[in-house]
């Protein structure tokens, strides 16, 4: 049985505290199996992300696919790792940084944090941290632009357990998505632009989306739509004709169909139809990750290269650029609309004065 979350004694009239809490998937502690296997373990046990009967799947999962498929991954993370750490790990850190300083410099008052669906920080450790520091207005953004059950859904999930486990529970708001707002497309075409304008443009710009079952699609997930929706607009923005971008999905598991076309087999094509640089971009991945920086920078490149293609260019994500700090900080503070953010000269000299009080031994005042 999970224990309540602790609450400190209630204290009257005491100013609503503030948060943002950013969410991203996770990313293991180490590149190395154990640490794998732990991670795979709580990912793929979420009934979001694999939607088989819990009888069927866990003794597949436990018996055969995590002991096969922790040692590879593990490879894969370490052909990744930074001196930091995981790339997501320090990525997410380095955006939640940024907003917090870009909404500082706003005037506001909001704390920025960052947690995990899967590893560290854990999401519920990071409410655990918000509730001690008297946050009671929380608003949680998920870091995937196009929702998905499987991601946005399952973060909030973690959330919602947390809660069913505080007394006092904070007002909540929730960013969905951000899969057509024009700051966000403006930021991509922006990052798309400045490689340009420094390797030339390529004939075929792909943009590269995490896979899902293509029976997520039926069963009425938004995602597939939201992609496109994206990728009509950020072709409008950078100018492109259809003729000119593909949509892709990539990341499969297992023998189901997934979304289609996928990207590994449309760089072959592209590569064997005479087609000699492609230019490849993640709008689905918040910060740069081992689906970008090792599946899409290298293996999508040896694909290409080994299937005829002349030059490959992989298009990093926008992570914390300070243009995209901005405008996701824009993009926060509309849906902080209506909340106290700056603090009032009366709402200082209260904070003063109740300062002041405990300071001489009055309770609850």
């Amino acid at each position: 049985m999970q224990q309540p979350v602790a609450d400190r004694q209630y204290t009257h009239g005491a100013e609503p505290g503030m948060a943002a809490l950013l969410l991203n998937l996770g990313t293991p502690d180490a590149p190395t199996a154990p640490a794998l296997r732990r991670y795979l373990r709580e990912f793929l046990s979420d009934p979001r992300v694999v939607e088989i009967p819990r009888a069927l799947w866990l003794p597949l999962l436990n018996g055969i696919i995590l002991p096969l498929r922790a040692p590879k991954s593990a490879a894969k993370y370490a052909s990744i790792w930074q001196a930091d750490g995981s790339p997501r790990a320090s990525g997410t850190a380095a955006l939640a940084r940024g907003m917090q300083a870009s909404l500082a410099a706003k005037g506001h008052q909001v704390i920025v944090r960052h947690a995990m669906r899967y590893g560290n920080p854990a999401t519920a450790a990071v409410l655990d941290e918000l509730h001690a520091q008297g946050v009671t207005r929380l608003l949680l953004v998920p870091l995937y632009p196009q929702y998905s059950a499987a991601t946005t859904a399952s973060s909030l999930d973690a959330v919602m357990a947390w809660l069913r486990r505080a007394r006092r529970q904070p007002e909540l708001r929730t960013l969905r998505n951000y899969a057509d707002d024009s700051s966000y497309i403006t930021a991509l075409a922006r990052k798309i632009q400045r490689h340009w304008a420094e390797h030339g443009q390529a004939e075929q710009l792909i943009m590269s989306f995490h896979g899902m079952p293509q029976r997520t699609l039926k069963l009425g997930d938004p995602y597939h739509c939201e992609c496109h929706k994206t990728s009509r607009l950020l072709g409008q923005a950078l100018g492109l004709d259809a003729s000119q971008y593909k949509v892709t999905f990539q990341s499969r598991f297992g023998k189901q169909a997934w979304l289609q076309p996928y990207t590994e087999p449309t760089l072959r094509a592209l590569a064997k139809a005479g087609t000699q640089r492609v230019d490849v971009v993640c709008p689905g991945f918040a910060v740069d990750c081992l689906e970008t920086l090792e599946e899409i920078a290298m293996e999508g490149k040896q694909a290409f290269l080994s299937s005829g293609g002349g030059e490959y260019h992989y298009i990093p994500c926008l992570n914390a650029d300070p243009d995209w700090v901005e405008a996701f900080s824009g993009l926060i503070e509309t849906h902080l609309q209506g909340w106290p953010t700056r603090q009032t000269v009366d709402a200082a000299q209260r904070n003063a004065s109740r300062d002041r009080a405990k300071a001489m031994g009055a309770d609850n005042v």
